[in-house]
């Protein structure tokens, strides 16, 4: 595993203890051939080491430490012993055990008669020595390695290669070390150690107690160091160069992809979730303020954390979390010196908002909201039987719907469409305003496609009444008219549209764009679920349920849960299911509490997917290209200029 290994200890000058012989140890030990010796390690050598780590526990943090315990042989104890000791040379150098092994250590590449470099071109061992014997400020003594594999791939198997790089990025060091760069003073050497090659490096302040050096500093002089060393492959990473990273990422992001969605899709039973988002709900009865998790208190926020990770024992989650944990450790493992293990679900920092989706869920059901599951219901309240339309609109639709035709024939078929539009053919109207309204073969317009679907309304096309009423209830400043939106949605309704009451039901029972009045949706739900539209049906089911514009009734609930489910409804299968089981039900609320946080979580880690770069440009909304043409013509483009089309080749027409 590619990766650079950064140790900075230091030691303390003045009070008689200097820096000098450190020094001197580090740039005149003598270079030995490297010889693998797979031999046992010798007695001496074991007991070396069980006092090492009992004297020093940071030596087990070592990654030689592991090579060692792994494969224990002569050549990785030689290399363990070694980095422990210069690791540890300031406590160490006192003790004469230590300092007689020291003494008669070898390994390190002479440039020279010693093997100290620096700034400048030669460097004078006595008078460095006797400026850091007379310092009496900290000294550090970064140790920077890598592993054998890495160090002869990249070329950093030599003092040449590391004098540069140090000597390149010495201000960097400096000013993370909060020392000015003309107060910054340094030396390095490098050892051709075993598994491991290193090169020391002492750095401090001509100005005694001006340095300082932290956590998150040694991992800048890391960050900063890997990057350079690293910089080919980590081009290779970033940019999505390699061949096999490209694949990971596919294969990531296809499978992250396909496990969010049936995540949004699915119906979750979790009783242990469920009892406790009930005991959060019933507590957050008594939270004054906002009620989001950095302003809870703890108790609450641990009764979040592990509502997440209990949702995490989801083998669907857990499974769509641990692909999204592999492609991280690809790119941490370029900073990373150990292992990383992964965090549970409510301590990672990328998915902090799924415990927002928690309170929120957690607020619905101590409120007792209604909830609507048909996000990703399929929509037929746009259908139009082809019985219905006139031979040249059936012909038109025919070539316009087909992609594999020439995008020249789709256009002319779309101009003719229009033609016919002019007409007062009712058909060609509704679908050229579908067409204005969701882009594809023509700029999306909405307030043509508005103009458009009117006049197919207005001639009775209850697909084109329903549209409308969509469209004018939707979010879009340029047509956004709710009382007209209801106006038509009651149109469409009457005249057999079960989407239409269906959706007016809903608005009746939220009251987002109507007075609320459970008793009136009831009214249009049963219109609907008496065509046989199985939410409605659902619907009815969960306000029988909850007594909500109906009188309770277990036994109504039940039936329509049941209708619902003999045309394959999901959710309502779960309530025919839940109350065969245990004979009554609580609040549906909290029954879809699991299920609605597993819908969040989907969502949550489809937007963390990473991203794919081998698909082509990426899709442009309706709203953003309006936004582009808008800019394109404060610019001083043409209106009609349409380069956007380009990206364009296809179409979305849903009530078709």
């Amino acid at each position: 595993m590619a990766r650079l290994i950064v140790k900075s200890p230091y030691i303390k000058c003045g009070g008689g203890q200097g820096a000098g012989g450190y020094m001197k140890y580090i740039a005149t030990r003598e270079r030995v051939e490297i010889i693998p010796d797979d031999r046992p390690p010798t007695r001496k050598q074991e007991q070396l080491i069980t006092k090492l780590s009992k004297d020093f526990p940071n030596v087990k943090e070592l990654l030689e430490y592991d090579d060692y315990v792994q494969n224990p042989t002569k050549a990785n104890a030689s290399s363990l012993i070694t980095l422990a000791l210069e690791e540890n040379w300031s406590q160490m150098q006192t003790s004469e055990g230590y300092a007689k092994y020291i003494a008669t250590r070898p390994r390190v590449e002479r440039l020279g008669d010693h093997g100290l470099f620096g700034d400048e071109a030669g460097v004078d061992l006595d008078k460095a020595m006797s400026e850091l014997e007379h310092y009496t400020g900290n000294v550090w003594t970064h140790i920077i390695s890598l592993h054998r594999e890495d160090a002869e791939r990249l070329g950093y198997n030599n003092a040449q290669a590391w004098r540069s790089l140090l000597r390149t990025h010495r201000n960097d060091i400096a000013a993370v070390m909060k020392i000015p760069p003309q107060d910054f003073r340094w030396y390095g050497a490098f050892h051709d150690e075993g598994k491991h090659p290193h090169v020391h490096v002492m750095a401090w302040s001509v100005k005694p107690g001006q340095a300082y050096l932290s956590r998150d500093g040694i991992r800048q002089i890391k960050s900063t160091l890997t990057n350079q060393i690293f910089k080919q492959e980590m081009l290779h990473l970033y940019e999505q160069k390699s061949e096999s990273r490209d694949e990971l990422v596919r294969e990531t992001r296809n499978v992250m992809l396909e496990l969010s969605r049936q995540m949004s899709e699915s119906v979750c039973e979790h009783p242990e979730a469920e009892q406790m988002m009930l005991d959060l709900a019933q507590q957050l009865g008594d939270v004054r303020g906002k009620k989001s998790y950095g302003y809870l208190p703890k108790d609450l926020k641990k009764q979040v954390d592990e509502i997440a990770d209990q949702m995490e024992r989801l083998p669907i989650v857990n499974e769509c979390y641990q692909k999204w944990w592999e492609l991280q450790c690809r790119v941490s493992d370029f900073y990373s010196e150990r292992e990383q293990q992964r965090p549970p679900l409510s301590q990672q920092k990328e998915f902090r908002a799924i415990k927002n989706a928690v309170i929120q869920e957690a607020e619905r059901i101590r409120q007792n909201q209604i909830s609507f599951e048909d996000r990703d219901m399929e929509d037929g309240g746009g259908w139009v039987e082809d019985r219905e339309l006139t031979w040249a609109c059936w012909e038109l639709r025919g070539t316009i719907e087909n992609e594999e035709l020439p995008l020249a024939e789709r256009d002319s078929a779309a101009a003719k469409l229009e033609q016919l539009a002019k007409t007062g053919d009712a058909h060609a109207q509704y679908f050229l305003g579908l067409l204005y309204q969701d882009g594809g073969l023509l700029i999306p317009d909405t307030e043509k496609a508005r103009q458009w679907l009117e006049q197919a309304a207005k001639q009775e096309v209850h697909a084109a009444q329903y549209s409308l009423g969509r469209l004018l209830l939707s979010d879009d400043p340029d047509v956004r008219d709710p009382d007209e939106g209801i106006r038509w949605m009651k149109a469409a309704a009457q005249n057999g549209n079960d989407y239409a009451a269906y959706a007016l039901g809903k608005e009746y029972l939220s009251g987002k764009h109507v007075v609320k009045n459970p008793g009136t949706a009831v009214e249009y739900l049963h219109r609907s679920a008496q065509a046989d539209n199985p939410w409605a049906q659902y619907l009815l089911g969960k306000l029988h349920l909850m007594g909500e514009g109906v009188e309770r009734d277990e036994n109504a609930a039940y039936e329509w849960f049941q209708t619902a489910a003999e045309q394959g409804h999901a959710y309502a299968q779960f309530f025919v299911d839940r109350m065969e089981q245990q004979g009554q039900l609580v609040s549906p609320s909290l029954l879809l509490s699991a299920t609605r946080l597993l819908h969040h979580m989907g969502n949550i880690f489809r937007d963390s997917a990473p991203q794919d770069s081998t698909t082509g440009a990426p899709h442009i909304d309706r709203k953003r290209l309006q936004k582009l043409r808008a800019k394109k013509i404060a610019l001083g483009h043409k209106p009609d200029d349409h380069e956007e089309e380009q990206n364009m080749g296809g179409m979305t027409m849903g009530g078709w």
